[in-house]
């Protein structure tokens, strides 16, 4: 974990007017670690208890990252009972996408202080994993099955939070299950067939219900979206419109 110290010399560069991507790219700090620093400086403190099983649940401490780890859970991401009580959590990144990896990593530490985080390497990408008794707590959805043959609901608690923080919601779907493409077509002009293309992106799932949730978010940050489908059955949401691929560069933009 960081000092207070980095934290304020971080945060520092981001009031100079910098973007999160430089500032992360120069000090190796995870954007999602920033993003989470924006909302609460101090480090969370150690020892302490799952904030959803007590008599009286208390609120997640950094929201921001838990919605960005919310979303990356239900794209990527199992829970898995093991010995004691203890459960597993294990979330797929690509090898392809190592600053992706790294923000994994520190939203699973952030969530989670007092567990170690391990990068479990696999073929062709690596598996963010780390124990704990409160991994069915702090991501209810959690059930026997595939996600997509099951229902997926957000609790209340949750769903405050996506709303607080969409885009960090958005940002994890999308890392999970999404991508930034170039699209080209062509078109007649003054006679004479030209192509031009244009940026789009796409996120598939096969689970109608968490289709939706990306669905409703995006709507609810103002991007336009559609769905198309593969076969007979939807799978894909797609965001091509020039006004709201600006704002998903803005916000989201493409992995890394």
């Amino acid at each position: 974990m960081y000092d207070v110290g980095t934290r304020e010399r971080t945060l520092a560069l981001v009031a100079q007017g910098r973007s999160l991507n430089s500032v992360s790219k120069q000090t190796g700090i995870s954007r999602a670690a920033i993003r989470s620093w924006q909302t609460r400086l101090e480090p969370l403190n150690r020892g302490v208890t799952c904030p959803r099983c007590s008599e009286a649940p208390t609120a997640i401490e950094a929201p921001s990252s838990y919605a960005y780890l919310l979303g990356l859970y239900l794209g990527d991401g199992c829970i898995s009972a093991g010995k004691r009580g203890v459960y597993s959590l294990r979330i797929a990144c690509a090898d392809a996408w190592p600053g992706l990896i790294d923000a994994c990593v520190e939203a699973v530490q952030i969530a989670r202080p007092d567990n170690k985080v391990s990068r479990v390497a696999s073929a062709g990408c690596q598996y963010v994993t780390s124990f704990s008794k409160h991994w069915p707590c702090l991501f209810p959805q959690h059930g026997p099955g595939k996600k997509h043959d099951r229902r997926i609901t957000l609790e209340p608690w949750q769903q405050q939070i996506v709303d607080s923080y969409p885009w960090e919601f958005i940002r994890g779907l999308f890392h999970s299950d999404g991508c930034r493409i170039t699209n080209w077509a062509t078109r007649m002009v003054r006679g004479e067939r030209k192509r031009y293309e244009y940026p789009r992106y796409f996120f598939t799932n096969k689970s109608d219900d968490i289709r939706r949730l990306y669905g409703d978010t995006l709507t609810a940050v103002g991007v336009e979206w559609t769905t198309l489908t593969r076969g007979s059955k939807p799978l894909n949401i797609s965001v091509a419109r020039r006004a709201s691929v600006t704002l998903m560069d803005a916000h989201v933009g493409p992995k890394y």
